[in-house]
């Protein structure tokens, strides 16, 4: 059974008519005659009751054409939905951010993407850039947003953003009123760091231990607001990218610049090398791609 055989035998239905449905399709009354035998064949019933002047659907017809319609409205619609994805009228993306990264760009991203596609939906999946890693690898998540570097031969890997790390301490610490601050210099204070769920805690503890010490950490935390509020308590000093500080009010915590420091958190895009991008998922990336921050 194919579609054009379906519509040829609709045709004749609404006609009731052999000669008048080839008289309205590019069909002849032989072939439409033929088509429809075929159909009856392929079935196992007669469509058609042709006792009477007039064509009139059997009851086995009436079953059939009600199908008909229904297919061939089915396929109508795919065609419609397949062009509003090409279009990327609707959507859904799921996208891992960590928590610090949604604080910071997430509502630009979503803002900018929304003002284009309002139509495609955001699932935001807040977790650790290292779990997010493992989530685009398995293809539970569309997209993620990492620390980078990121493994080139498991990602396509977009650049986003990239800060600079600073000191935040609290107002009435030692070295609050110092223009800058040596690494070094920090070897005996108290560290308050993300969770080991998260690449920052590697990477301060790996920064730490090339300047000669391993940090006593006294707090963790998968929350940055929490961390600084913590810092606001004079518990410990942080080391963090320099954009969070404008997120935060807390008048009690302040930021030194690192000496000749070259910290730097580098931000990227990753997706699955080699697995599907839908045409919503190829939008994001394009609006991404235009930030022009790293």
């Amino acid at each position: 059974m194919e579609l054009r055989d379906l519509k040829a035998f609709m045709e004749v239905a609404d006609h009731k008519s052999f000669t008048k449905a080839a008289a309205h399709s590019y069909l002849t009354q032989p072939s439409l005659s033929k088509t429809v035998k075929k159909l009856e064949e392929e079935l196992g019933v007669e469509l058609f009751d042709r006792s009477t002047r007039h064509l009139r659907l059997t009851d086995a017809g009436e079953i059939v054409y009600e199908q008909s319609q229904k297919i061939l409205s089915a396929m109508s619609q795919v065609n419609v939905l397949l062009d509003e994805l090409r279009d990327v009228v609707s959507g859904e993306i799921k996208i891992g951010i960590p928590p610090l990264v949604g604080t910071l760009i997430f509502p630009e991203i979503a803002r900018d993407f929304h003002n284009q596609y309002p139509k495609v939906t955001l699932e935001l999946v807040e977790l650790g850039a290292r779990l997010i890693e493992k989530l685009v690898e398995e293809g539970a998540i569309d997209v993620g947003v990492v620390v980078l570097p990121a493994e080139e031969a498991k990602f396509n890997i977009y650049p986003l953003i990239k800060d600079e790390f600073v000191l935040y301490l609290h107002k009435d610490h030692e070295l609050s009123q110092r223009s800058s601050v040596s690494l070094n210099e920090l070897k005996e204070e108290k560290f308050i760091l993300f969770s080991k769920d998260f690449t920052l805690y590697d990477y301060i503890i790996g920064v730490c231990e090339e300047a000669g010490f391993t940090p006593d950490i006294s707090y963790q935390s998968s929350q940055w607001d929490l961390i600084v509020e913590l810092v606001s308590y004079n518990l410990g000093i942080t080391l963090l990218p320099k954009s969070i500080y404008n997120k935060q009010t807390n008048s009690n915590v302040k930021i030194v610049p690192l000496e000749n420091s070259n910290l730097l958190w580098k931000l990227g895009i990753i997706t699955k090398k080699e697995a599907y991008h839908s045409f919503a998922l190829k939008a994001l990336l394009e609006v991404v791609g235009r930030k022009d921050d790293f």
